[in-house]
């Protein structure tokens, strides 16, 4: 999670909130707390629009794919066209149910990253662009991706992708930003 004031954003969407009732005398130094739990309360969870987390993940490209499907959201992801990883290395994030996997799942799984990584690299060794070679990259790929929504819609997130029904990685993946964010910011994120 980017640097961020919990308790100054949550100021930030009071002040805001207030406007709709012009009630500013009734902010004190801790008004905000109560006031902003009421507003989720009475589902007024327009206001916490006013109010921005960025986060940045590092996962593979098979959730970064799903992640970008959030469209009231910004990203910045690590670029396959431009990063050579001849230079930087070829690296990749397990599954979930690596562990749980056979000898000969996790055999067929690592050959095929492994054939993978060989072809990027001589690929580029030919002569091709990263964005060229980058076509025989699979999903398992490591990625960087920053995350940036308002509050609001960092719940909507967490409550999809946290669901027993969401991809296992993803599930877990989230569900440790719901738990930082629970425990830093409950008012808000105590879904």
């Amino acid at each position: 999670v980017h640097p961020i004031n919990f308790e100054e954003a949550l100021k930030s969407i009071e002040r805001t909130a207030r406007t709709c009732y012009k009630s500013f005398d009734k902010i004190t130094e801790d008004s905000h707390k109560e006031f902003v739990k009421r507003l989720i309360e009475r589902g007024h969870e327009a206001m916490l629009e006013f109010a921005d987390l960025a986060v940045t993940f590092v996962t593979n490209r098979s959730l970064a794919n799903e992640l970008v499907r959030h469209r009231l959201a910004s990203f910045a992801q690590e670029s396959t066209r431009y990063v050579n990883y001849r230079l930087s290395g070829i690296h990749f994030v397990l599954p979930e149910w690596w562990e749980d996997s056979t000898d000969e799942q996790t055999k067929i799984f690592y050959e095929q990253l492994k054939s993978a990584e060989k072809t990027y690299m001589d690929l580029i060794a030919e002569g091709w662009s990263p964005q060229q070679a980058r076509e025989v990259l699979p999903n398992a790929l490591r990625t960087e991706i920053v995350v940036k929504a308002n509050f609001r819609e960092w719940r909507h997130i967490l409550k999809l992708r946290t669901d027993k029904a969401a991809h296992p990685q993803m599930r877990a993946l989230m569900s440790d930003l719901a738990s930082y964010l629970k425990q830093e910011c409950p008012i808000v994120f105590s879904i």
